[in-house]
């Protein structure tokens, strides 16, 4: 549950800097995907996005604890029939800013009906490029584990002598598994691809995300009463928003 919630309504890459350092557990945001819903947000060419964005994520970089995450929602566009690189430049840019691009989740949009164009399908994923300032950063997995599954019913039931050790690839690719280690389990932990439908009571904006995208990353990286910052929180005035937060993030 949301213990407290404040907007800060403005530009962002200026009000951000009123705000205090090393004071956010949690950044999760999705800023323009350059300028791809014009009609809804402008946003800026994707020519110019890593020097536009540079500046918000050094204030990011101050603001965030040695302990916390940075979770960017971001997408690359296609400009002249092909993928234009600002997101790969961009993760190359915030690292020598300072950040560790420590892991990349995948969105998997469920609800993502079909569509061609001439030389590319309709995306159905988005990435979730996690950054932060050190390795030693919060993070509580147990949080987001999942239900086994009803393999494991049989499966676990019997278990041969190869199961209870871990048994190599069989086509020699050096991956393996010991599969006793799931015996007992009732939940295991997710894998880094987020199955989520998008958001369809959405109003008067073209890009909102489900709630339960951001509820996830604040269940996996903060406890209660951390603090949780969005700075395009707003629909079309930017905002920043700072959250004491439980278990259970309420993103209305």
């Amino acid at each position: 549950m949301i213990t407290s919630c404040q907007l800060i309504l403005g530009d962002c890459a200026e009000r951000l800097k009123t705000l205090d350092d090393s004071t956010v557990d949690l950044i999760f945001t999705s800023p323009p995907y350059a300028d791809q819903r014009k009609h809804t947000y402008g946003g800026i060419t994707p020519d110019d996005y890593v020097n536009w964005f540079l500046p918000i994520a050094s204030q990011l970089h101050r603001v965030l604890k040695p302990s916390g995450t940075f979770i960017l929602n971001i997408k690359e566009r296609v400009v002249n029939g092909e993928r234009h690189t600002y997101v790969i430049d961009l993760i190359k840019a915030m690292r020598e800013q300072g950040w560790l691009w420590t892991e990349e989740f995948v969105w998997h949009k469920k609800n993502s009906y079909p569509g061609k164009w001439p030389n590319r399908f309709r995306d159905s994923w988005e990435r979730l490029l996690q950054f932060n300032k050190s390795k030693a950063f919060h993070m509580y997995q147990d949080e987001v584990m999942v239900p086994i599954g009803d393999w494991a019913k049989s499966r676990l039931n019997n278990l041969s002598e190869t199961d209870k050790v871990r048994d190599p690839s069989k086509v020699k690719s050096g991956f393996g598994k010991n599969v006793s280690n799931w015996v007992g389990r009732e939940k295991v932990y997710p894998t880094n691809v987020i199955h989520l439908a998008t958001e369809t009571s959405n109003r008067g904006h073209s890009a909102a995300f489900p709630k339960a995208l951001p509820e996830w990353f604040i269940k996996l990286f903060t406890k209660a009463d951390d603090t949780v910052l969005d700075p395009y929180y707003g629909q079309r005035n930017h905002g920043c928003r700072r959250a004491g937060n439980g278990t259970q993030g309420d993103w209305d």
